[in-house]
């Protein structure tokens, strides 16, 4: 009997850059005083410290060529993500992402969570009080300048995914509508808006993982099972089905670290699954919290070799 196939593996992040213009990429050097910063040990650090540290090393990098040189770049490979998701003809794509606290809050913050409506929506959410109005104009292009988007899912097998994890022994959370009627989150919004593109939109299964908030964020460990689980879960549908999987979100930020950055890609490239495994938990905070994503993805794309990277 056919079943379903993992064809195609992607990793992304979703910085705001990614939506910002050249002219507006200077813009991101004064940091919010919110954030939350570590140093390249996984201590936390004020950005202060982080920039003493630095010590002037990358100066030679904020300039306008360069901005530009590396926005271009950026542009080129989300437009070639695009074309190989086209390409692929996928019958569904699987979304490991994290919500940010635009769906769900501290009144039930599911570790994991697989969502199964029949649709999702797709629209512009209001920006935080606390944005300047530049930034809060860049966020606003995650999202359809107007409107609400009824997205396909590929339900059916959400809901194979689901009792599959179940029977791998997996707690996991389902839902098959958003909470409070909202749209979807900027993790997921990224891919609709960037990625799945022209028509027809292929649907999507989206996987939610509490990367950002304690006390419940999944180990390193623990993702990279999950992504074998779903590999698993994908090979006994019933159908002869060709699925995607997309991590959103990640590498390193908001303090950009390289040398884990190059390593976690080398892991990748060369099928090292304990190193992953293994990645220190005190390392994935904050934004670096997102390399959850890439794991739990990896877990589900062994079997596929790395094609290409723009870092």
């Amino acid at each position: 009997m056919a079943t379903g196939q993992v064809v195609l593996g992607i990793g992304t992040s979703h910085s705001p850059m990614l939506n910002a213009t050249v002219e507006e990429w200077p813009r991101f050097a004064p940091r919010d005083p919110q954030l939350r910063f570590y140093d390249s040990d996984g201590e936390p650090a004020t950005y202060e410290a982080l920039l003493g540290r630095a010590a002037g090393r990358y100066d030679a990098e904020c300039t306008p060529e360069k901005f530009a040189a590396r926005a271009g770049a950026a542009r080129a490979a989300i437009d070639r993500l695009a074309q190989d998701i086209a390409r692929a003809r996928l019958d569904a794509l699987v979304v490991i992402g994290d919500d940010q606290k635009e769906l769900f809050l501290d009144t039930n913050l599911p570790g994991l969570l697989v969502y199964h409506g029949p649709t999702v929506a797709h629209c512009m959410r209001p920006p935080k009080p606390e944005w300047p109005d530049w930034f809060a104009a860049i966020q606003s292009r995650y999202y359809l300048e107007a409107g609400r988007v009824e997205y396909p899912v590929a339900a059916p097998l959400a809901r194979h995914l689901i009792e599959r994890l179940v029977a791998d022994e997996f707690d996991v959370s389902a839902a098959s509508q958003l909470p409070r009627g909202e749209g979807e989150g900027h993790a997921f919004a990224f891919v609709h808006r960037r990625l799945l593109r022209p028509e027809p939109v292929v649907p999507v299964v989206p996987v939610f993982l509490n990367t950002y908030y304690p006390p419940n964020q999944p180990t390193p460990r623990r993702c990279y099972a999950i992504g074998q689980a779903i590999r698993r879960a994908v090979e006994s549908f019933p159908a002869p089905v060709r699925v995607g999987v997309l991590a959103s979100g990640g590498l390193s930020h908001f303090a950009i670290d390289e040398p884990f950055d190059r390593a976690i890609i080398g892991a990748f490239r060369d099928k090292d699954a304990e190193a992953l495994r293994s990645l220190p938990q005190r390392k994935l905070n904050s934004g670096n919290s997102e390399i959850r994503n890439w794991v739990a993805a990896a877990g589900a794309l062994e079997h596929l070799p790395l094609q290409w990277v723009e870092y």
